[in-house]
């Protein structure tokens, strides 16, 4: 015998064509796995442009900060499947997310203390823990909030918020302006 097993599986054209086969089916399913950056989310909006906030914290607060509304500028459905608050400086903790009827709060609370002026969150469905659709050209009747305690006087503001979603076979994430200063007095 010449040769090793591995050269004689590429002397014969049909190994090889196999092979090559493997590895383009390999190549394809990894680009629809793979994570793309996105746009189909609008960016603008009240959350989007601007800053959100107050000057009246305190230490050991806690507060609601509505995410800016998924509004679908594409022609195709999507569905959010993660959210999250990129930029938190020190003196702030994310709690939670929450996902809550534009309905069932009676619009879209911005920014609200916690047993002041803000729903009562745990006596509304939150549907954060499945894929919120948003039809093509909509806006989400869904909205997001993080719940943010102040730990320490804020080092600076809260801002830039990611957006994770399926359109398709593919997954997408999207960054989004938004920004609120919680100051301590």
């Amino acid at each position: 015998m010449t040769g090793s097993p591995v050269s004689r599986a590429f002397s014969s054209p049909s190994s090889l064509l196999a092979i090559l086969a493997v590895v383009a089916l390999s190549a394809c399913s990894s680009q629809t796995d793979s994570v793309r950056s996105g746009r189909a989310l609008a960016n603008e909006g009240a959350q989007s442009s601007g800053v959100v906030g107050t000057e009246h914290a305190k230490v050991g607060e806690t507060w609601w900060f509505a995410l800016p509304v998924p509004a679908n500028t594409t022609s195709r459905p999507i569905e959010i499947t993660d959210v999250a608050v990129l930029d938190v400086p020190h003196g702030i903790k994310v709690l939670k997310y929450g996902a809550y009827s534009k309905v069932d709060t009676e619009g879209i609370p911005l920014l609200v203390r916690e047993g002041g002026d803000a729903p009562d969150f745990s006596r509304l469905t939150n549907h954060i823990d499945k894929p919120v659709r948003v039809a093509p050209g909509a806006e989400s009747d869904i909205f997001y909030l993080a719940k943010l305690k102040i730990t320490s006087p804020p080092q600076g503001t809260t801002r830039q918020c990611r957006f994770d979603y399926r359109q398709g076979d593919q997954a997408y994430t999207q960054t989004l302006d938004c920004e609120v200063e919680l100051k301590t007095s």
